[in-house]
């Protein structure tokens, strides 16, 4: 029998159904109306009640039609559809009032027959058909939840985090998707005014009452949803060590504004991330000025396809540019950001070229071509490990790509240079790290003499981003671990990546030329207390589920990261979370010279057996370069 009201109920009906099931009720509501005010005025009189009731049932469905009031989904009803609902009725009942005054005036033949009409009887059926309506719209909504997604047992029994407007909307939200695969059995807060009251009839406990016995109690939940719009790190850290000794999957929804736009659906709860737990509140960057800045320039950037190159392009795309040119030689990659931005609005202004910032020919066209105004640098290598094993490789592309970059920006008189560096330029102890610390130099000898204003941006791990840890992680837990790390007491810098675009192009607008932005980001963070956040977020426990296995450091490896290398300081900008590093480069033109040694050089090298002469270049222009757990090592003695 259930199932045959349920079929009958996904059916979305035609709407005339729901309009003939709405003047049903005008016509029983005007009956009860009428038998109820005229019983104690002298009786019913049937003649009268006939014509009365074709002629106000024929008002309010010219009403509900031209209000349209049967056109929605009966089962989504919500507050715009009971709006318009009571419009109709009133503007019916007033229309009522009015025909009938306008009878007794000019037509007194007909008050014979259809008269004495009562305005409170006119009231009193507008108020029944209200009620009517109402009530039946509410049943069918409920009827159709219950029946359809209410009675199923394998619905995930969970805890709802918040008690503000945010909760409340998740509640609604929840309780009203049509497929929910939730059910609320709790909802805490941490906000001391709020506990002890109720929402929907569920009372709204302490955060700090979140135990096993507690779960146990309300329904065995098996997971935590966080809505909140106040989603501090600090905070969420704090539900996050509450719920996971229990076991609760903690996961989050997204903000209410989303939710409110209707951009929301319940399979886009998702479980809480590593970067909401980063340890710090999110760098933000909001300054009109950059819109304002990028406005109708032409903006070059090489290295588009990559994770810090590919945000920057999303961000720069929904800019109103003249013109976004995007350089990669990775083929695949350059295509899938292409199709991503293909629905864009700006699209149209998108220039994708297959390149290699190491062919002087072709940039050199490029910048002849199509004449950039800004130019954003983030093309290099940078995985340490590899580029200890491939320097060739990496000086070629990290030094002499940027050095040609740079030379086209100062000979086309580009406005602004803005190359994307690494923390790992700072003492470095690995090729990578000091091929980039050679780059900054080799950017600041180009600035030297030019009209363009070469800038430098440098930070440090960024979460997410191709190759580093936390996609290194996921893909050892779906093997099912163990999760490896190279020392236990390794520690890092991290941001995400909008951040990290976000902050590049502040330093792009507040750059006057020569600077090395650093960017302020935190505390660094213990890899091994990183791989266990990771674990528990997802569900497993360590060491029981998944195992975290120490391998060593690798070649060039370190163990903690800096910022600033020793001597140098830092001078405050008008954004409290980004820096001016004060760097000492001696003699600029000496390295300038050791620089083009070193790119000739590169350029006509035996990548195996000029190994250590192109290594030792690398450190004569960076002598704070001490190799560590690498065949570079004799270099330093």
């Amino acid at each position: 029998m259930s199932n045959l009201w349920r079929e009958g109920l996904s059916i979305n009906k035609p709407r005339w159904v729901i309009l003939l099931l709405d003047m049903i009720i005008v016509g029983v509501a005007f009956l009860i109306s009428y038998i109820l005010i005229f019983k104690h005025r002298g009786g019913v009189e049937v003649d009268a009640l006939r014509i009365q009731l074709i002629l106000v049932s024929t008002i309010y469905l010219i009403c509900f039609i031209s209000l349209g009031t049967f056109k929605g989904v009966i089962h989504k009803t919500g507050i715009r559809e009971l709006q318009r609902m009571a419009l109709a009725i009133v503007m019916a009942y007033f229309l009522s009032v009015i025909v009938c005054k306008v009878l007794e005036w000019t037509q007194p033949s007909f008050l014979d027959a259809a008269f004495p009409f009562s305005d409170t009887q006119l009231l009193f059926h507008a108020l029944i058909v209200g009620f009517g309506m109402t009530f039946s719209r509410v049943l069918y909504r409920a009827l159709y939840h219950e029946l359809m997604w209410g009675n199923k047992d394998n619905r995930i029994p969970v805890i709802l985090f918040g008690a503000g407007n945010m909760g409340n909307t998740t509640f609604h939200f929840i309780h009203t998707t049509s497929r929910n695969k939730y059910r609320i059995v709790a909802i805490i807060d941490d906000n001391p005014h709020r506990i002890g009251n109720r929402i929907q009839g569920f009372k709204i406990h302490d955060i700090n009452e979140l135990n096993k016995e507690f779960v146990q109690r309300h329904g065995n939940a098996a997971e935590l949803i966080v809505a909140i719009d106040n989603r501090t790190p600090e905070r969420l850290s704090k539900i996050f060590k509450l719920a996971e000794p229990i076991p609760l999957i903690v996961k989050i929804i997204p903000d209410t504004a989303r939710m409110l736009a209707g951009e929301v659906a319940t399979r886009q709860i998702r479980s809480l991330r590593i970067e909401d737990l980063l340890g710090r509140k999110a760098i933000d960057v909001d300054n009109p000025t950059i819109a304002a800045e990028m406005k109708g320039q032409i903006v070059l950037v090489t290295g588009g396809a990559g994770s810090i190159g590919g945000e920057l392009v999303r961000q720069l795309a929904h800019t109103d540019l003249k013109q976004l040119i995007v350089v990669d030689q990775a083929e695949s990659s350059l295509y899938d950001i292409q199709q991503e931005l293909s629905s864009s609005a700006n699209f149209g202004r998108c220039l994708f070229i297959v390149g290699n910032v190491r062919d002087a020919l072709f940039m050199e066209t490029l910048f002849q071509l199509y004449r950039p105004t800004y130019v954003f640098h983030a093309a290099a290598y940078k995985h340490v490990p590899l580029m200890e094993a491939n320097p060739y490789e990496s000086i070629l592309t990290n030094i002499w790509g940027s050095y040609n970059v740079a030379l086209l920006a100062d000979k086309y008189e580009v406005a602004k240079f803005v190359m994307v560096s690494t923390d790992k330029a700072v003492n470095p102890t690995n090729v990578m790290g000091a091929t980039k610390r050679v780059a900054e130099i080799a950017i600041s000898t180009v600035n030297m003499n030019s009209k363009t204003n070469f800038i430098v941006t440098r930070f440090g791990n960024v979460l997410g981003s191709n190759g580093s840890v936390i996609p290194l992680f996921e893909k050892q837990m779906l093997k099912g671990g163990p999760l490896t790390i190279t020392d236990p007491n390794i520690t890092r810098y991290f941001m995400t990546i909008p951040e990290a675009c976000q902050l590049v192009q502040e330093a792009a607008v507040m750059g006057k030329g020569g600077e090395i932005f650093v960017f302020d980001m935190g505390e660094p963070v213990k890899i091994i207390d990183l791989a266990k956040q990771m674990i528990r977020l997802k569900g497993y426990s360590y060491p029981e589920d998944i195992d975290i296995k120490i391998v060593g450091l690798r070649p060039g490896e370190k163990i903690f990261e800096e910022l600033l290398a020793n001597g140098e300081n830092t001078e405050k900008t008008y954004h409290e979370k980004i820096m001016i590093a004060k760097v000492n480069t001696p003699d600029l033109a000496l390295q300038k010279a050791r620089i083009e040694q070193l790119c000739a050089l590169a350029k006509t090298a035996d990548p195996n057996d000029d190994k250590m002469k192109l290594v030792q270049l690398v450190k004569d222009i960076v002598p704070e370069f001490r190799s560590q757990n690498s065949v570079f090592i004799a270099l330093d003695k």
